[in-house]
């Protein structure tokens, strides 16, 4: 969002998480994991943020020496998801830490609506309003454009987006209403809510006519890694999008997971695997890989 406001120049640090666009990538990093979860399995990193949280212990490492000596004027942070950010608490105690108090702006967006409303108050916060105003538009302009032609659809298919594998978990916030707009419908969402863990049994009931792997936090590679897991969950091979070779590993991080401008990207991917007939994708390669699914069956 920053970046999207051309405001590139002014960023001085950034999470571990904060890796587009380029320009970004190369600024101090004042935010680390806490959980070494490049080597730990969707189970293991399931159970270990758990934990955490129930001993009331925090997710992520904030470098204050650093944040010291950057001394910025506005830190931009988040209350939605305490698995996703620093939670209010380390925030408070960071802003006693420091001599000069930043200006902080929550980011708490539940819908794209929200989303739009956020790069807006960065904008006001940053003399940028009407670089955000434009950004704004252009955005809406484009799920329009898909919504124009999804509305006119006499009927709408079956869509299970899946957040987590193991265990699994259903999407929510945003996600649902960019499935709808890209004319799929998705019962097992909770738009506008928090995503959830949600028996496999009730995947199998609903019976997805498209399924979309989309674990919040990983990128293409690794969910296509993650993906052959699910050939040994019962009643996989049942599945109407198995059979019909209509299963999808998408970059989450790129695409649906991150409250920001690409957000409207990652409905026109929905729209074109949903839609293949419909809507072509021009966002490039990376973006998305059909599974085999054949071994399942």
């Amino acid at each position: 969002m920053v970046c999207a406001l051309g405001l590139g120049d002014q960023l001085v640090g950034i999470t571990h998480e904060c890796d587009y666009p380029l320009e970004a990538t190369g600024k101090p990093v004042v935010v680390r994991n806490a959980l070494p979860i490049e080597t730990m399995s969707q189970s293991e990193i399931d159970a270990a943020v758990t934990q955490r949280m129930r001993d009331g212990l925090s997710l992520y490492q904030v470098d204050e020496k650093l944040l010291q000596e950057l001394s910025p004027d506005l830190i931009l942070t988040q209350n939605l998801c305490q698995v996703c950010a620093p939670s209010g608490n380390e925030v408070s105690h960071l802003l006693n830490s420091l001599s000069k108090k930043p200006q902080i702006l929550w980011l708490t967006p539940r819908s794209l609506e929200e989303i739009f409303n956020n790069v807006r108050e960065l904008g006001q916060a940053t003399g940028r309003l009407q670089e955000a105003e434009e950004l704004i538009a252009a955005g809406r302009a484009r799920l329009e454009k898909i919504a124009g032609v999804t509305r006119r659809l006499s009927s709408r298919p079956r869509v299970f987006c899946m957040e987590w594998l193991d265990p699994v978990y259903c999407s929510g916030h945003w996600i649902p209403e960019m499935v709808g707009i890209a004319g799929g419908v998705d019962e097992l969402a909770r738009e506008g809510a928090d995503s959830v863990r949600i028996p496999w049994d009730d995947v199998v009931k609903w019976a997805p006519e498209v399924l979309i792997i989309t674990p919040c936090g990983f990128n293409l590679d690794k969910v296509a890694e993650l993906a052959p897991q699910l050939f040994d969950y019962p009643g996989w091979s049942d599945l109407p999008a198995v059979q019909q070779g209509r299963v999808y590993a998408v970059d989450a991080n790129s695409y649906f997971a991150r409250p920001g401008p690409r957000v409207v990207e990652g409905t026109e991917l929905l729209a074109h695997l949903i839609h293949t007939d419909l809507f072509s994708w021009e966002g490039g390669d990376g973006a998305y890989q059909q599974i085999e699914c054949s071994a399942a069956q």
